[in-house]
């Protein structure tokens, strides 16, 4: 859509819940900005019923109606029907909505994930700030995780630098994008590559520049059978060739699923008085995985290697000191 289309239904939508009257649609074509523009009546028209159409879509009850038996028929949106009804989460909820909203490490995100914040608080549910967790995880995206995230939205093929871990040389690559995957601590794009006629994926780390959308949108479509993760897992290697390093892991009962997926369980164990499981991973990158554990905070804790252990209590001591500073 449109950057003018969007302001135009935008201003539609507040002119509708602005009267309790039904407004005729010549009177909407002279007092909502955008419809001026159009070329003749029949043009104004035509672009009035896109736009109603394009409404009911998006669930925006429009209503239909004259004000007497002598008006016109008009529009109008009722706020009954329009306005959010009550939220009723429970704590634990909004305080996982809460923690979500905070967590994303991207300009691009961080402000839509705010917007969902306050419009839960103006719906009048209670976030406990100081609640929501003792560590205060982020996910960084990278430069092109938006403009790809949008093109598999948008069913788009793109067209990227890319560079091999084993090589400083950059070659463009075309790819037809399936979807946006994080693994392991770091994103990858997977998708078909047209250069090699063949799935691929790619590390968003190793792309350079811009990305750029290239053929007709609408035009990609993810195939049904594919399981995007279990492509990555099974694709990706180490950048150095080296064997992959098994960690043992302390895992809280019940929690830190997205560790258990891709963990094998080998004892139930107790660590301070909490029941829990001790489990082995199989790691390509202990190092980046620092950040993935210590996200989870308490619920996962590292019993070997010691490198990573301490790679993760550093990550948890500079955000434990980062929460003192705020306070």
């Amino acid at each position: 859509m449109s950057t003018a289309r969007a302001e135009r239904l935008v201003n539609l939508v507040l002119a509708l819940l602005s009267t309790r009257q039904y407004l005729p649609a010549e009177r909407i074509r002279g007092i909502v900005p955008g419809y001026a523009d159009a070329a003749s009546t029949e043009a104004f028209f035509r672009m009035f019923e896109r736009d109603k159409a394009e409404l009911r879509e998006l669930g925006i009850p429009l209503e239909t109606g004259s004000n007497s038996a002598f008006d016109p028929e008009g529009y109008r949106i009722a706020r009954r029907d329009y306005e959010l009804g009550d939220v009723d989460l429970a704590p634990d909820e909004a305080t996982a909505v809460a923690l979500a909203a905070r967590l994303w490490d991207s300009p691009e995100l961080t402000g839509q994930a705010h917007g969902a914040l306050v419009k839960l608080r103006a719906a009048g549910v209670e976030v406990d700030d100081q609640a929501q967790a003792m560590v205060e995880p982020r996910v960084h995206t990278e430069p092109a995780f938006a403009p790809l995230l949008a093109a598999v939205q948008r069913g788009a093929t793109v067209r990227f630098d890319y560079r091999r871990s084993d090589s400083p040389e950059r070659r463009t690559r075309t790819l037809e994008p399936w979807g946006v995957v994080s693994w392991r601590g770091r994103w990858y794009v997977v998708g078909h590559d047209r250069d090699r006629d063949a799935p691929r994926c790619f590390r968003l780390s190793r792309i350079s520049g811009d990305v750029a959308e290239t053929g007709e949108r609408a035009a990609v479509r993810r195939p049904e059978d594919v399981d995007l993760l279990d492509f990555v897992a099974g694709t990706t290697v180490s950048d150095d060739g080296s064997p992959a390093t098994t960690a043992r892991l302390w895992l809280a009962e019940g929690r830190a699923a997205g560790i258990r997926r891709h963990a094998r369980v080998v004892e139930r164990c107790s660590l301070d008085g909490e029941d829990g499981d001790v489990v082995e991973i199989e790691l390509q990158h202990p190092e980046g995985a620092a950040d993935w554990i210590a996200g989870h905070g308490p619920d996962a804790v590292v019993l070997t290697p010691d490198v990573l252990a301490k790679a993760v209590m550093d990550r948890l001591e500079r955000v434990a000191a980062g929460a003192e500073e705020r306070r």
